[in-house]
């Protein structure tokens, strides 16, 4: 006799993870209409991948010429390897643009939509708030890999950088484990927006800190003891000097996974924490009627 309630169950569970299932893929189908958006925008605008690339290459002209008065032998070695400064610094020069894009993107899309009067429309269409987030950035996810890619390829080219193309595997795989950690501050940035409306400068200000740590320009020795102590396990520290590693010795994974062992639970917790926190102002500015004031 209960075989058939049994079976009901069954037929019942498998209709709703089909339910899930077509959600899922619904909310998947509208991402390329994201990335096409934000293709076209930028295209609008082509002037803007020019004076960025040429923005890089000043900075790199200056570093370099900074480099030529520093002396190798003051800069510590990278896995047993003794660099110039300029090949010390050029991770920073490659990857700073990209930090600051992947910040800022989530906290924009929502101030931007604030102000054209049509945040409120986005977020009461059938579309997952989840899927607003993600798709805001895939187009970063897409371009920045590529544009840091060419940005290295340029300066290894114009200035002689001594990295090893045998390390770029290893040398992704821990700048993908940033990403979660840069996106979840910009999921907090963007939570304070949706707040305060021109919020988001306390995150800035940390990931200033951060950057500032991160041994991306200035080596680690050079901080008060206590404070290199801190530095060690700051996230950006972790990936920045991994991809520096990874670049310059191609020493495989052995020597980078204790950082990237350390790095991954960071980055999840950020990620997770930018989540929460978008989600209940997401859901305080709803509550009050406030979600399309700007």
């Amino acid at each position: 006799m209960t075989v058939v309630p049994q079976a009901d169950e069954l037929e019942r569970r498998l209709a709703e993870g089909e339910r899930r299932g077509a959600a899922l893929l619904g909310e998947v189908a509208k991402i390329p209409a994201f990335v096409r958006r934000d293709f076209l925008v930028a295209l609008s605008y082509r002037a803007g991948f020019l004076t960025d690339i040429v923005g890089v290459v000043f900075g790199a002209f200056l570093f370099y010429f900074i480099g030529r008065l520093i002396d190798p032998a003051s800069l510590p070695s990278v896995g047993g390897s003794q660099l110039t400064y300029f090949d010390y610094a050029a991770i920073g020069v490659a990857l700073g643009p990209f930090l600051q894009i992947a910040l800022s993107r989530v906290a924009s899309v929502i101030r931007q939509e604030q102000l054209a009067g049509t945040l409120e429309s986005l977020l009461v269409t059938p579309t997952a708030p989840a899927t607003v987030q993600f798709g805001s950035v895939v187009y970063e996810l897409i371009y920045i890999p590529i544009r840091t890619g060419l940005v290295l390829l340029v300066l290894a080219l114009g200035f002689g950088l001594h990295y090893k193309a045998s390390g770029i595997p290893v040398a992704l795989a821990a700048g993908l484990l940033v990403v979660p950690f840069i996106w979840g501050l910009g999921l907090m940035s963007a939570a304070s927006t949706l707040t305060y409306r021109r919020g988001g400068g306390a995150v800035d200000l940390l990931v200033g800190v951060l950057t500032l740590g991160s041994s991306a320009f200035f080596p680690l020795v050079l901080f008060p003891a206590w404070l290199t102590s801190i530095a060690r396990v700051n996230p950006l520290y972790l990936g920045i000097s991994s991809i520096r590693t990874a670049l310059v010795t191609c020493g495989g994974w052995g020597p980078l996974a204790g950082r990237m062992a350390l790095l991954a639970p960071m980055s999840v917790a950020s990620l997770v924490l930018g989540l929460v926190a978008f989600r209940l102002a997401l859901g305080r500015e709803r509550r009050r009627g406030t979600l399309g004031l700007y």
